[in-house]
């Protein structure tokens, strides 16, 4: 790059700044190294030994911290709390788990984040493997004097042999993550990644001494780059924009506009570089207007940190740096600042609140096509911070972008942090050039989204306790809840009813209720069953009055879902489960079973998979009620099937159009649908509600449920 360089840039070639990744007790379990001035490369399984997981854990570790020092040089170290942001974990060339007598996997890499890093640390170069280069790696620990020599005997495209000089430091336990250094080329070239032990006993000629693995650079450049993680974690500064590139040309003309005077460029890049982390040039020599302009186009942040810095005394420069930007897909929103900033507010966010997530990103965004995917929340915002604005600005003015609408519907969930987040949007939205009025009204949607999930959590209910007597003949307890809690409402438990009895004392009591004059919706009727009775056809049962013009099917005239509080009592250990799933209600996946399982083959797919919410059951009768009462008691909270004799594909089929939270309404219509018309709608669709937030009667049931 000319004038701005990197930190493995200056004289000497001096080796990358190590970083020792500690456990619980504080033992050192493995390296990393600097990949940008706020993020660390390491291996996943370094990250699992951490944690205190097993070493080829799968999973993403989630919000869990781990400690990491930092080696400035050799007699500074400074202690962070570090953050997994990119996860991609061990596999074998097929996918499976790695088992722990392999000697060979894919993956295993981790970008760890550091939202107090202080001042940026510079990232070295890094460069591609090749055979016959000569390398260093180091301990975890750090010390310079644990540098073991190594030849780069064998390559292929997933992981290097490494073979070390038979005097001095051997790679061990600790040197995973460790970065495998070229002196010769001054640049990183790899990652180590394990190494080949003698068998215990004595010592062979024949045995391996001294050889170990790697990954090599390019491998892991390929993997990341993939995942969208070096376009925001760290330039390619070797890759120089298209001279004829229309953002490049009228950046190089603002440059020359901006800065007339050459000392004044000189400053202004000494503070570019100091933002990005990295070296700056000459102190006299400024850079030409064409390096200052490829500098902005090839590092991700440079671009915003360069109109935070006009914004305040030059607005108008500000605009017009961003607006040549924004023709080029390289620069990203946020400025490093900003990044760590928003980093270090994620960090301190309760795991309820992380949780819910998807939800506000869902409610900001209701025309995103997709969600986007990835194993952290990282992956999430790094994709946000790619989407352009919301399309609602007066004539020329910016629009508001997406992560700052995002951040907005989150604030609202967030409590004591919502000043916090509040005041970041507010100081981005500045730097960006955006009025005031148009982020307070995108607080204002927020907090009537807020709002409406009040409301809708407050929804009038009567809950209905049904007990078969003698055949063609129910018990009844009737409460009532208009928000504060189920009071009672039926007194009488001896007495019993036929079908088209109970739903004139059920109606009788609907009737009696008065809404909320805001709420149009009407209210929900929950009927409280035991196992044997969630086939109930409740929802059909129709009360048949002489003296009445109309008749009244309860599952037509009102959303009618069936709850059993026997089964989650039973199994007690998956209510934690249970309110989990019930938090994601908004953003949570649907599992359809379409073929026949057992009770172990439902319980090994979903006793894990917290993020699934919702379970269609789409097989006959026969196995039917065992896949319905198994999720039941996993802690599934929306299970969907028809109780009819010919499977339910044309239930699912129309279900699967309707957004979880909605399903009590869109049952409820289709089942107005098949009392028009039968043979269009034929299926007979039964819905489990299990309604995390709202409590049911504790002393009228055999097994009650806990508050929630």
């Amino acid at each position: 790059m000319g004038w701005f360089g990197t930190a493995g840039d200056g004289a000497g070639g001096g080796f990358p700044h190590i970083v020792s990744v500690r456990d619980g007790d504080g033992g050192v379990v493995g390296a990393g190294f600097v990949l940008s001035g706020d993020t660390v490369l390491t291996c996943a399984h370094v990250v699992n030994a951490a944690l205190g997981r097993a070493m080829f854990a799968s999973e993403a570790p989630g919000p869990a911290e781990i400690t990491v020092d930092m080696h400035r040089h050799t007699y500074v170290t400074q202690r962070h709390r570090a953050r997994v942001t990119h996860w991609i974990a061990p596999h074998t060339r097929g996918g499976g788990a790695v088992r722990p007598d392999d000697d060979e996997w894919l993956g295993d890499v981790a970008v760890l984040q550091l939202p107090q890093a202080g001042a940026p640390l510079g990232a070295p170069r890094f460069t591609a493997m090749a055979v016959g280069q000569e390398v260093e790696a180091w301990h975890g620990s750090g010390r310079e004097a644990t540098y073991a020599f190594l030849t780069v005997g064998r390559l292929n495209e997933s992981r290097a042999f490494l073979d070390g000089s038979p005097t001095g430091m051997a790679v061990g336990f600790g040197y995973s993550g460790s970065p495998v250094w070229s002196k010769t080329e001054k640049a990183v070239v790899g990652m180590i990644v394990g190494h080949f032990m003698p068998p215990p006993g004595p010592h062979s000629t024949q045995h391996n001494a001294r050889r170990s693995w790697a990954a090599p650079w390019q491998r892991i450049e390929s993997e990341l780059r993939l995942r969208g993680v070096l376009n925001s974690a760290r330039p390619d500064l070797t890759d120089l924009p298209d001279p004829d590139d229309p953002a490049f040309l009228l950046l190089v003309e603002a440059i020359e506009d901006i800065y007339r005077q050459p000392s004044s460029r000189v400053d202004s890049a000494r503070r570019l570089s100091r933002d990005c982390g990295v070296l700056p040039g000459s102190d006299v020599t400024p850079p030409t207007p064409e390096e200052f302009a490829a500098f902005l186009l090839t590092h991700p942040r440079a671009l915003a940190a360069l109109a935070g810095s006009l914004r305040r005394n030059a607005p108008a420069d500000a605009d017009r740096v961003l607006a040549a930007g924004g023709l080029s897909r390289t620069p990203r929103l946020l400025s490093p600042r900003e990044h760590a900033a928003l980093g270090k507010l994620l960090g301190a966010m309760e795991s309820a609140v992380l949780a819910r997530f998807p939800e506000a990103v869902r409610a900001a965004l209701p025309h995103l096509a997709a969600r986007p995917g990835g194993d952290t929340l990282e992956a999430l915002f790094d994709h946000l911070e790619s989407l352009s604005g919301d399309g609602r600005a007066a004539g020329s003015e910016p629009r508001v972008p997406a992560l700052l609408r995002v951040m907005e519907y989150i604030a609202v969930l967030c409590g004591n942090r919502k000043a916090e987040l509040r005041l970041w949007t507010d100081a981005v939205a500045s730097r960006l050039g955006i009025a005031p009025a148009a982020i307070r009204e995108r607080r204002s949607d927020a907090r009537e989204w807020e709002r409406s999930l009040r409301a809708r959590a407050a929804r009038v209910r009567v809950l209905v306790q049904v007990k078969q007597a003698d055949r063609g003949r129910h018990r009844l307890r009737i409460w009532c809840d208009e928000g504060a809690g189920p009071r009672q409402v039926s007194t009488d438990s001896v007495r019993s009813y036929s079908a088209s009895e109970a739903a004139r004392e059920v109606l009788r009591t609907l009737d009696s209720l008065t809404p909320p004059a805001e709420d149009e919706r009407p209210p929900l009727v929950e009927v409280l069953v035991d196992r044997g009775g969630l086939n109930l056809p409740v929802d059909e049962w129709t009360a048949r009055d002489p003296e009445a013009f109309l008749p009244g099917v309860l599952g037509v005239e009102f959303p009618l879902v069936v709850h059993c509080p026997d089964i989650l009592r039973r199994h007690g250990r998956f209510l934690p489960h249970w309110r989990s799933r019930w938090s994601r209600l908004d953003s949570g996946k649907t599992f359809v079973v379409s073929e026949s399982m057992d009770r172990d083959t439902i319980y090994s797919k979903l006793v894990n998979q917290l993020d699934t919410v919702r379970v269609c059951v789409d097989v006959p009768p026969g196995p039917r009620d065992g896949i319905v009462q198994t999720c039941l008691a996993l802690g599934i909270p929306v299970v969907v099937w028809d109780r009819g004799r010919d499977g339910t594909s044309h239930t699912v089929r129309y279900t699967a159009q309707i957004a979880t939270p909605e399903l009590p309404d869109g049952v409820r219509d289709y089942r107005a649908n098949a009392k028009a018309s039968p043979p269009d709608f034929p299926g007979r669709p039964v819905l489990a509600w299990a309604d995390a937030d709202r409590t049911v009667p504790r002393l009228h049931l055999t097994e009650p449920q806990e508050s929630a």
